[in-house]
């Protein structure tokens, strides 16, 4: 069972930082409607689960999830005799309106938003580079300090090096990828995606041709047409496997695979877990309230 948190953020408060110094993780995989920032240095060889993702932390840990995406951090293969360092900061998604994040100088902030729906992994150096700045944001207090926080979301949105954790499916973005065009052709993938889909299909339903309609896929989202129609049909397996009792055989079938093997195949390449594998991490989180 994923567990709602419920954060003690109040309506006037801007952001809310726990900064906790432990040996091991107690807290279950969890969601609630807050952003959050999770910092952890010196848990080597500890679970992340965010979404569908799941992998092993490195020496420094630093993602951002948005609204609502179940995540959480496990002891898997860390030295609970260590001491490790947790930051973690939440923050409500009205702290910022839209007419401000409409504003030039800000729209880097509003495209990290719209990332973070699907979990951001940022890297190693972005981590260590930022960890004073969140040790201090801890240890301040006042107005000063919103500035600050406002510094650190601006200086993750520019950093290099982060990716995105979950499928494109996993959770649902109205505008991911800023183009009607793609917009149009997701949700057309989206109502169809248990059935055959054809690239000519998909190119006719948004009125281009195989070529143009090809080109731009891989323009807008750096995959080809089987990648991204793939990593949706993914997205809705992950969530089945997750959720439902349904066997892999038929969330195979259901989410538009044509065979087992290549469900498999496919299914590992992307996540280095089988179907069944991934099923088994998340045993005893499988159903969501």
């Amino acid at each position: 069972m994923v567990h709602r948190e419920i954060t003690p953020l109040k309506e006037s408060d801007c952001f809310l930082i726990f900064d906790r110094k432990r040996n091991e993780f107690t807290f279950p995989i969890h969601f609630h409607p807050e952003y959050e920032i999770n910092f952890i240095h010196n848990a080597k060889g500890a679970k992340r689960v965010v979404g569908d993702h799941i992998a092993e932390i490195e020496e420094y840990e630093l993602v951002m999830v948005g609204p609502n995406i179940y995540h959480g951090w496990e002891n898997y293969k860390n030295d609970t005799t260590k001491t490790l360092h947790e930051i973690t900061i939440q923050f409500p998604r009205d702290l910022f309106d839209a007419k401000l994040l409409n504003k030039n100088i800000i729209k880097p902030i509003k495209e990290l938003f719209k990332s973070s729906n699907h979990g951001i992994l940022f890297s190693k150096e972005t981590a260590m580079n930022l960890e004073k700045k969140l040790v201090l944001i801890s240890e301040k207090s006042g107005f000063e300090n919103f500035i600050d926080f406002q510094t650190l979301l601006y200086q993750l949105a520019i950093s290099k090096g982060k990716k995105t954790l979950t499928n494109i499916s996993f959770e649902n973005q109205n505008d991911f990828y800023n183009s009607d065009r793609i917009e149009k052709a997701y949700n057309y993938i989206k109502s169809n995606y248990e059935k055959k889909i054809k690239v000519q299909d998909a190119a006719a339903y948004i009125n281009m041709t195989v070529i143009s309609f090809s080109r731009l896929i891989k323009q807008r989202t750096g995959k080809t047409f089987v990648e991204f129609l793939n990593e949706l049909r993914l997205g809705y397996a992950t969530r089945k496997l997750i959720e439902t009792n349904e066997s892999i055989s038929e969330i195979c079938y259901n989410c538009g695979f044509n065979n087992i093997s290549n469900f498999n195949r496919i299914f590992k390449k992307k996540q280095n877990c089988t179907p069944s594998e991934f099923r088994q991490n998340f045993k005893g989180t499988r159903n969501i309230y």
